[in-house]
């Protein structure tokens, strides 16, 4: 097991303790947006985010060795490299929209960016992104999900007492 399994993590054996240790630092989410917007060279992520350089490289590297992003070769002289987004980290698109959907509404006097929904054949509309299950199509409404406790040892409460 690596340090960043939920198990092998203190305290409750817990995914969002995983991921955080992986996208938790300010830097490494930021770095993320930026190469959802589209952005996939140091300096650019380095200016749009405002991350000392150094910080930047460590946080880039780490994503690397986690599998969100990858670097790709765009000049052998010098060599110099670009930043994508593998599935893994393409996969994070959720988290981005509903942080930046939380930061509108509590933090954000007017939001500084705005999606827009463009199916093909209809009008672009505000993009409002729901919690949707898969296997039944509905919107996931606070109150309607049970929660089933899966790591040994542990309860809701936490951990169990001998």
């Amino acid at each position: 097991m690596t340090s960043r399994t939920p198990s092998a993590l203190p305290g409750r054996p817990c995914s969002i303790a995983a991921a955080l240790q992986v996208v938790g630092e300010k830097w490494a989410l930021l770095a993320v947006r930026e190469l959802f917007y589209g952005n996939h060279r140091f300096d650019r992520i380095a200016r749009n985010t405002g991350a000392p350089r150094d910080r930047l490289t460590a946080r880039l590297r780490a994503l690397e060795e986690a599998g969100v992003v990858e670097r790709r070769a765009y000049s052998e002289r010098p060599p110099r490299y670009e930043y994508h987004l593998t599935e893994a980290g393409r996969d994070l698109a959720p988290l981005t929209q509903a942080l930046l959907g939380w930061g509108d509404r509590w933090l954000a006097p007017e939001p500084p960016v705005i999606f827009e929904h463009a199916p093909e054949g209809r009008e672009p509309h505000p993009y409002d992104p729901a919690w949707v299950c898969r296997t039944c199509g509905e919107e996931g409404r606070r109150g309607e999900l049970e929660m089933e406790i899966h790591s040994p040892g542990w309860t809701v409460e936490g951990p169990v007492e001998p």
